[in-house]
């Protein structure tokens, strides 16, 4: 009986991942009643780096399997409670609308997107400028939309790309429904160009997630935790902006050189070039396309700009949550161009639910972190400065703790600390409005550096485009760590000399 189980584990337990991961998971499970035993606090912190691990090794089994399994245990042990748990997810309630809705609505976009990227593509031929553009332009778009459905944007036009070549080089026909992750076969001949091509989408994919970053800090609706910040504060939406302004702009300015130069250094993996080949093939694909386009397929993409339109109109006054407009997309995009079949509706809902899936394991996690009380040594030992140098310290301690585990969640911590100080007289009211700041520059900037740092960065890594362009955990934090240090430093250094 012993050997069968034994042997069922090591066939079906997370599937077709290596051996050596299934045991590594095995030991995690095993180890941690023991610190529990011990030291519950201690046992909280190998946690985190637990589901750190099960994140950075996203490619060999997707994270909700081995993190779901460390979060049951989580709770099973008393590190923290089903109710609690529930609590974070109401309090990140909007998020989950936004995963649900906001991405299978751009999924409903992607023959204009494509069609529209695919004429940037090919008509910016500099591969600085084209980066610079990637980055600017979803620095711009999440200054007023949402980092996340910025990156979903993105995403569905790398996956296009990727399955307009992918088709060519496997010697088929273009399908728009084909999805290139179902298909394991890519022509020997073409092994050069694919690689190529994967490296050029993963840098335009890492530029395009820091420009999310970059705008995301700058006003009260770029991150969730903006919104919160601005809520405590009483700040409208230019009063935001004007007080990170002194920060979030140089920092934007350094972002965008720091694009140029890696460009034009060729490091940390940046440099690919478009592959001459696959440039022709996605030219001839566009020339053939425009040729065979009929009235009914030029009509779809009339009726995505304009639902597009109505999207960053909708985003940009706040008439709605995000998730809600994202409801709307569906609808609208659905109803004018004929998609009225269930099983075309539910493709769209493929890509997100399992990310929705993981982050509500995340949010145990963070009720674990929250309930051990893992990040409170840190605020108290930051409470015993004063003047520009507790600033500085606050802006540190909120980056580095984003990194490790998520900046919403840090920031929530951290600012609902400050407002009690406030609100018991402890501190004045301009040293509230100094350390709001601080907290929101710090959640925000240096969180690019690992991929759980920020929401947008984790959807990406545990997209199915990430495994179709070889978007590792280790990859991104490598590809981040320019960014990270010059947006990092900037910032610190605009907080302690600009404030």
């Amino acid at each position: 009986m012993v050997h069968t189980m034994a042997a069922a584990l090591r066939g079906n337990f997370l599937g077709n991942s290596p051996s050596w991961y299934k045991l590594t998971i095995i030991g995690f499970l095993i180890l941690n009643p023991v610190l529990v035993s011990m030291n519950g606090f201690l046992a909280g912190w190998v946690l985190v780096i637990e589901f750190i691990f099960t994140l950075a090794m996203a490619l060999k089994c997707y994270p909700l399997q081995p993190g779901g399994l460390l979060a049951i245990e989580a709770i099973v042990l008393g590190m923290a409670t089903p109710e609690m748990v529930l609590q974070e997810v109401e309090t990140n309630f909007p998020v989950i609308l936004l995963l649900m809705f906001m991405v299978a609505g751009i999924y409903f976009l992607r023959e204009m997107l494509l069609f529209a990227f695919n004429k940037i593509l090919l008509g910016v031929r500099s591969k600085i400028l084209l980066s610079l553009l990637f980055s600017g332009t979803a620095a711009f778009l999440s200054a007023f939309l949402d980092a996340l459905t910025v990156i979903a944007v993105i995403i569905t036009v790398a996956g296009g790309f990727f399955g307009v070549y992918h088709k060519v080089a496997s010697g088929k026909k273009f399908d728009h429904d084909h999805d290139p992750t179902t298909d394991d076969q890519v022509v020997e001949l073409h092994r050069d160009d694919l690689e190529g091509f994967r490296a050029f989408l993963r840098n335009l994919m890492m530029h395009g997630a820091v420009g999310t970053a970059l705008g995301g800090v700058t006003t009260l609706v770029g991150e969730p935790q903006n919104l919160l910040i601005a809520d405590i504060m009483g700040w409208s939406f230019a009063e935001f902006f004007m007080r990170m302004a002194h920060i979030s702009m140089p920092v934007l300015i350094v972002g965008l050189l720091t694009c140029m130069l890696l460009e034009v250094t060729k490091t940390f993996g940046y440099g690919a070039q478009l592959p001459p080949k696959v440039r022709r093939v996605l030219e001839e694909y566009d020339l053939d396309m425009t040729a065979k386009r009929t009235p009914q397929e030029k009509s779809v993409i009339v009726v995505q700009g304009i639902v597009a339109v109505i999207l960053m109109l909708a985003l940009g006054f706040h008439v709605a949550e995000p998730g809600i407009v994202g409801l709307l997309v569906i609808v609208l995009a659905t109803a004018f161009n004929g998609v009225t079949e269930e099983h075309r509706l539910g493709r769209a809902f493929a890509e997100a639910l399992p990310f929705t899936a993981l982050l509500i394991v995340f949010f145990a996690i963070v009720a674990v972190i929250h309930h051990q009380g893992l990040f409170t040594p840190v605020i108290q030992w930051v409470m015993t400065y004063d003047g520009k140098m507790q600033e500085a310290l606050f802006y540190v301690a909120n980056g580095v703790l984003s990194m490790i585990s998520d900046n919403v969640f840090v920031a929530t911590v951290y600012i609902g600390e400050v407002e009690e100080m406030f609100l018991a007289g402890e501190i004045t009211r301009e040293k509230f409005n100094a350390l709001a700041i601080a907290i929101n520059t710090g959640t925000n900037i240096p969180s690019v550096a690992t991929p759980n740092g920020q929401a947008a960065f984790l959807f990406l890594l545990t997209s199915t485009l990430a495994p179709l362009i070889r978007l590792s955990y280790g990859k991104m934090v490598v590809m981040a760590l320019p960014y990270t240090i010059t947006m990092s430093t900037t910032g610190l250094l605009a907080l302690w000399y600009l404030g």
